[in-house]
């Protein structure tokens, strides 16, 4: 018996660990699209004079009737025919069932154990001539939902790529057996940062209109079906816009957690203090202050949880400034008495949300380990409520600052960034290697700092690649590092699923080289900035200035930047060949993941090394000759930013508050600098 009982253990290993090998290597989108002849295999959806209905009890939540809409909407971009949603099924037509347990009738076919007490797992299965998609609470039933979508041709990124599915006029899928396990991490979803390339309106400095600035509902719409498409189940969206509850309402309706920035107290929304007259909207006179307007600033506070007492919300805890600065105390606090603030503003806030809320509902708050608060953390200086979630943060680019040594009384999760605003903005495009996710995923998990996780995607375009990286990582880590170089899998993957297996290996290599160049998010303004400095030394020289010499440093310089422009090259090489292999949708979107991102920093580098030149050349003439050449490649550069800014991303990399006109971090900056250069010497060389 033991012989037996330990020849079915590795036979069980070997079956998971094949399963578990396949991550990653087969394709998804499509991937339960009927193909063969067989006529009594699968399930018909839609054909001439028959389409599916779509059935849904009326008592469900919102989330699983969201989920529906979607799942009709998406039946009818493939077949042109829309499903109707019924509360019943007709007999006659096939149907797919979208059931939460407890909730109705289950086929026993569904094995409801597997489901009995999970956290959004699913399970999607036809039987006869019907699907059946079932959850272990309704966001699993509506997670089933969007998979089914997906696996019958919807790109669940189709807002960022622009993807169409393949028409068909017969919707026919395989036999379905699909159990997915609740997910690695519990809360996890995006955080919609800067909202700089948003059609927010700006006053007369490119900063947002903070009083009267808003954001087309339909951006957030996007965001929130996009996570919610890769099941994630939390959003934090814009906090420096005017923010109308309906926003909030509709995430938690469609079925995600609202939740904010770490300086967003109790959703409370700090910034509009004073600049939104939130303060005095809520009987709130005198400052933003713990200690000379406790009051005050408590009631405040208590607003943000009566307005979003109603919806399902993820709370923010903390003391922090009302425009995410550190708080600032009074002269002379010590940093014990600091400390005691802290914790008796958090005890204070977890105690008033839990009154606000009443008996029954189990608040869940989180405090980020942001800046100082890290520290303290570490030194032992804070005793918050267990149940108040701990989240440690990256150094704003993907690499974590620390994690919990012990996990103590507290459940623990991340703030990660893929774009990130400071110093040097990396929101213009992506520049995290895979590579450095996995190894801090990795990391998270040894650490077990799963409960939470809220990633910056700032508008999300530019992050797709990586935002679906962590959502696969999010849903399933044990899967995805169940072997290594989980990295290298799933971009290989990404790259046969979004440009075809033609293409792959071409695409493959240029994200090699992509990353290789682009390494950190300072590396995309390399050229920016030393054209910057090659133009203000020629500028000095032709004013006069006989200081400016071309010096050994110059040719040093030079040699630097084609020796970048020789990298550059070498990346154009593989992706011109797989652009060949590619349909149009296909090469868009290649060109403004991949290609576009280059060459912001070739054109860049290009007229750099060309102005670099200029210093060695007399006459003036000549040297602005050379300077003509540089404003030539900043001008192609300008038509292909215009390429990639096709609707409904019109003006996507217009210059704004944090890609100012003023600085190289803007696309145009090199391009507007050069062009008002010379127009101040047109006349004097004619």
């Amino acid at each position: 018996m033991k012989a037996k009982y330990y020849l079915l253990c590795i036979a069980l290993l070997f079956i998971q660990s094949t399963l578990l090998a396949q991550h990653w290597q087969e394709p998804v989108r499509g991937a339960w699209l009927h193909d063969s002849g067989i006529e009594n295999e699968g399930v018909v959806l839609v054909e001439d004079n028959r389409v599916v209905d779509i059935v849904v009890s009326s008592n469900t939540n919102s989330a699983v009737k969201q989920a529906a809409l979607f799942l009709a909407s998406d039946i009818e971009k493939i077949t042109g025919k829309k499903p109707e949603i019924v509360s019943k099924s007709n007999t006659e037509n096939p149907a797919i069932h979208l059931v939460t347990l407890g909730e109705g009738v289950i086929p026993k076919e569904i094995d409801t154990q597997k489901l009995n007490g999970k956290w959004e797992a699913h399970h999607i299965k036809t039987i006869e001539k019907d699907i059946w998609l079932v959850g272990s609470n309704f966001r699993g039933t509506a997670f089933a939902a969007y998979t089914l979508s997906e696996r019958i041709g919807i790109d669940p990124l189709y807002h960022w790529t622009g993807y169409e599915p393949d028409k068909k006029k017969v919707l026919k899928v395989k036999s379905i057996d699909h159990i997915v396990d609740e997910p690695t991490f519990k809360y996890r979803g995006f955080f919609h940062d800067d909202e700089d390339t948003l059609p927010t309106p700006l006053d007369k400095n490119g900063y947002p209109q903070y009083a009267g600035g808003k954001v087309d509902a339909v951006w957030y719409e996007r965001y929130f079906e996009t996570a919610l498409r890769l099941r994630m189940n939390q959003v934090a969206p814009f906090v420096r816009v005017l923010r109308p509850y309906e926003v909030q309402k509709k995430a938690s309706d469609w079925g995600l957690f609202y939740t904010s920035h770490h300086y967003d107290i109790l959703l409370s929304n700090p910034l509009g203090f004073h600049r939104f007259g939130l303060a005095k909207e809520r009987g709130i006179d005198g400052d933003y202050s713990w200690f000379n307007n406790n009051e005050g600033i408590l009631k405040y506070w208590r607003g943000g949880v009566e307005e979003n007492k109603d919806i399902n919300c993820i709370w923010p805890v903390g003391l922090r400034g009302t425009a995410d600065t550190s708080y600032k105390f009074p002269e002379g606090t010590t940093q014990e008495d600091k400390n005691k603030v802290f914790t008796d503003a958090i005890k204070d806030q977890v105690k008033m949300t839990k009154s606000v809320l009443g008996k029954g509902e189990k608040p869940v708050f989180h405090f980020t380990l942001y800046g100082e608060m890290l520290t303290n953390y570490q030194k032992g200086n804070f005793d918050f409520p267990e149940d108040v979630i701990l989240v440690w943060n990256d150094d704003g680019d993907a690499k974590m600052r620390a994690l919990p040594e012990t996990l103590g009384k507290w459940k623990h999760g991340i703030y990660y960034h893929l774009a990130y605003y400071g110093h040097t903005t990396k929101q213009t495009h992506h520049t995290v290697k895979p590579h450095r996710i996995e190894q801090e995923f990795r990391k998270v998990l040894d650490a077990g700092a799963t409960e939470y996780m809220l990633v910056n995607v700032s508008e999300m375009r530019e992050f797709v690649m990586n935002a679906r990286f962590l959502a696969e990582i999010c849903w399933d880590a044990k899967t995805a590092f169940f072997e290594p170089n989980a990295a290298d899998r799933y971009v290989e993957w990404w790259s046969r699923e979004y440009f075809g297996d033609m293409a792959a290996n071409d695409v493959v290599q240029s994200y090699n080289h992509y990353f290789d160049i682009l390494h950190s998010h300072n590396q995309i303004w390399e050229g920016s900035k030393n054209f910057d400095k090659a133009l203000d030394r020629l500028r000095f020289r032709l004013k006069g200035d006989h200081h400016i010499r071309y010096n050994d440093d110059d040719k040093n310089h030079l040699e630097y930047l084609n020796n970048r422009l020789a990298k550059y090259d070498d990346a154009f090489l593989p992706c011109k060949r797989a652009v060949r292999k590619m349909n149009s949708q296909q090469a868009r979107f290649f060109f403004e993941n991949v290609e576009l991102g280059l060459l912001f920093d070739y054109h860049t580098t290009k007229a750099a090394g060309l102005i670099n030149e200029a210093l060695s050349k007399y006459p003036d003439k000549e040297a602005l000759n050379y300077a003509n050449k540089a404003m030539k490649t900043l001008e192609i550069l300008e038509q292909e930013i215009l390429k990639a800014e096709r609707p409904p991303f019109e003006n996507w990399y217009r210059d704004t508050w944090i890609r100012r006109k003023d600085s190289w971090t803007s696309v145009h900056y090199a391009y507007h600098k050069l062009k008002d250069y010379l127009s101040t010497y047109e006349s004097r060389y004619k």
